[in-house]
């Protein structure tokens, strides 16, 4: 089932943010030291008013477990969601790193999708996707976003088959990644998504 995230749900997901975000995770924490790092997306997931706060966050919920998530937000708020993880993150942990913009106003933003390894496989990244996609207009947005890693092809090619076209490329914090982005509203292919 999915369903938005609630503040209770905060451990499980800062476990997938950094599943998902994999050496990023640790860049951000200033440490190799997993405990740390999970505490810090623990605490801002658990806030509000910032890019992985609950509020931006689907989750899916598997006999009261989360197993999958989805955060995403309007890219013409990536300053202002940013800033508290930005300002905590070198103020407490001496991160030093100044990350380019990986949005932009006009597209509403996947940030991070995460499915637990044992649930892999079930489709359940598409229906989160899906999910987002009808949040999105609902938001009235016309364009959902991502980044994904260059040598990431899996990821790629979920992507591009789900509709996302290949509009660009960007670097994040050393990284290299195609910018994709899929038209919301009245998209052909919305209809065809399982």
């Amino acid at each position: 089932m999915i369903r938005p995230a609630r503040l209770t749900d905060a451990p499980a997901i800062s476990h997938l943010i950094v599943l998902a975000m994999g050496n990023l995770a640790g860049k951000f924490a200033n440490s190799t030291d997993e405990a740390k790092t999970l505490s810090l997306f623990e605490r801002f997931v658990s806030e509000t008013g910032n890019q992985y706060s609950y509020e931006n966050i689907l989750v899916w919920d598997e006999q009261a477990e989360v197993c999958g998530m989805i955060i995403a937000y309007d890219g013409a708020e990536l300053d202002k969601l940013r800033k508290p993880f930005l300002d905590y993150t070198r103020s407490q942990l001496g991160f030093t790193g100044q990350p380019e913009d990986e949005t932009q106003s006009g597209e509403f933003y996947i940030d991070c999708l995460s499915v637990s390894p044992q649930h892999q496989g079930k489709g359940i990244a598409k229906k989160l996707i899906k999910a987002l996609f009808e949040r999105a207009a609902k938001f009235g947005h016309q364009t959902v976003g991502l980044l994904v890693s260059k040598g990431n092809d899996k990821a790629k090619k979920l992507y591009t088959a789900l509709g996302f076209e290949v509009k660009g490329e960007k670097e994040l914090l050393g990284g290299f990644h195609y910018h994709l982005q899929y038209p919301v509203l009245n998209n052909p292919r919305q209809n065809l998504l399982p």
